[in-house]
């Protein structure tokens, strides 16, 4: 038996909605295991300037992101999709171990497998120091509450 991450391709704007739902809950859980369940064993990526190629390779990866983004918390919202791929655009807010917050602007597209495996993640990111007070993401740490404001709701 074939194990499958719903929903499936092809997407529809729905099914495309929820699919971008349940990563950004993947990934406030900032659990490299629980993140690293969605991709196929042999997904490749590019985020930023690093090109992790397999699942352990993404685990390791997730492992050193979140030892150096601290208090991470992370709103993504759908972009455009059809067929098996998707396009989002997302917005996090961490700080380093200087205290230094940062919010992190980008664009991902995803490929999917028939069995809803994402197979390809590209990344594009970039870090903008803000003060403290500019912080826009306040939740407590892990999932985002269905009442918290997404990325157009907030102007971002």
């Amino acid at each position: 038996m074939t194990e499958t991450r719903p929903p499936l391709p092809p997407f529809t704007e729905e099914t495309a909605r929820k699919k971008v739902r349940g990563a950004e809950d993947a990934w406030n859980t900032r659990d490299p295991e629980v993140c690293a369940r969605v991709y196929t064993e042999d997904t490749r990526w590019r985020n930023r300037a690093e090109f992790p190629v397999g699942r352990e390779a993404v685990k390791a990866f997730l492992h050193r992101k979140w030892a150096r983004e601290l208090d991470y918390r992370l709103i993504k919202e759908l972009w455009a999709y059809t067929g098996n791929v998707i396009a989002v655009r997302f917005a996090y807010e961490w700080h380093d171990d200087s205290g230094q917050w940062f919010r992190s602007y980008g664009n991902e597209n995803w490929a999917f497998d028939a069995d809803g495996f994402m197979t390809q993640r590209f990344a594009s990111i970039n870090d903008l120091p803000i003060p403290e007070i500019e912080r826009k993401f306040f939740w407590p740490l892990g999932l985002r509450p269905d009442d918290h404001p997404g990325l157009s709701e907030l102007g971002l």
